[in-house]
């Protein structure tokens, strides 16, 4: 099966240099990479293979016979329509991105089978030339109408095959709704204010972290998404405390002067809100700063 990645970042060279192992992979971005790559394990040890690296302008056509797309949430349509017209139309796509927004989108626009992943993997890049595996985590992977899933088991057996644990679900819509609650009481604070996971626990943040949780709760009670066992504030704070010296992947984008994906993660919970006449100010002041601080990176950026 030759495996293509689009959006050679974190997790999409963690996804190729696991799979590689067993498929031929290439890696589709904006630059081509260097061939060789090295993933450097959680326990320290160095593995390397040799990659194709592509742009989307000399990919060839019908390479393809499965495309994960690993980019950002904001750049993933556009992303993916630069390379569309090359696919077989019956060829799968896997959806990796944070938020709740491409997923629907892209299921409704694709012709070919559209599977949706969820992980708790960690992962960050070493230069142009790796990635570290900076711990282990669990993926899911399920289609949001439930149509394709003899094909999710195949592909969540490749990547557990591959080193990384994987399963198949028949509620990735709730899997996902569970995630994007979890990453909005978390990211968007942390990026805010340019501290660590753990740092939340402490006031003034700790106030803050139960606002947006309170906020949450009522969306996703209006939604009908139903709560983790031990409810939404246990959930949060539990992943607070296991990543409490992790750097949010927005924090990240903030200093380096990326976009945020405030929008994929905030943008469906303040509609949401809006539907279903909640008030939601915590929400809505974290969404406005963090667009304001895209804006000042952007005009800093063209500069």
């Amino acid at each position: 099966m030759n495996t293509l990645i689009l959006g050679p970042g974190a997790v999409g060279r963690l996804l190729a240099l696991h799979l590689a192992a067993t498929m031929p992979v290439t890696l589709v971005g904006r630059r081509e990479l260097p061939r060789r790559q090295t993933l450097t394990t959680p326990t320290g040890e160095t593995l390397s293979h040799e990659l194709d690296s592509v742009t989307p302008a000399t990919l060839p056509d019908g390479l393809a016979d499965i495309v994960h797309l690993t980019t950002k949430a904001y750049a993933a349509e556009a992303a993916f329509e630069a390379i569309a017209p090359g696919l077989a139309p019956d060829t799968p796509l896997v959806l990796w991105q944070n938020g709740y927004g491409v997923q629907p989108r892209l299921s409704e626009r694709w012709t070919g089978p559209v599977l949706c992943a969820s992980t708790t993997e960690g992962a960050y890049l070493n230069g142009d030339e790796g990635v570290v595996h900076a711990g282990r985590g669990q993926t899911v992977i399920g289609d949001l109408a439930g149509r394709h899933t003899r094909l999710a088991e195949d592909i969540a057996a490749g990547l557990d095959t591959a080193g990384l644990t994987t399963v198949a679900v028949d509620d990735i819509h709730v899997r996902l709704w569970h995630k994007l609650a979890v990453n909005a009481a978390i990211n968007p604070l942390v990026a805010r204010f340019r501290i660590r996971n753990g740092q939340l626990r402490d006031r003034p943040f700790r106030p803050m972290v139960e606002a947006v949780i309170e906020e949450v709760s009522a969306v996703m009670a209006a939604e009908a998404i139903p709560a983790p066992a031990a409810g939404w504030s246990a959930q949060v704070w539990s992943v607070v405390s296991s990543t409490a010296n992790n750097r949010a992947s927005m924090l990240q984008d903030v200093q380096a002067g990326r976009p945020t994906e405030h929008e994929a993660i905030l943008g469906p919970l303040l509609a949401a809100g809006r539907h279903h006449g909640l008030a939601t100010p915590a929400l809505a002041g974290l969404h406005a700063r963090l667009a304001e601080t895209d804006s000042v990176s952007g005009s800093v950026a063209r500069q």
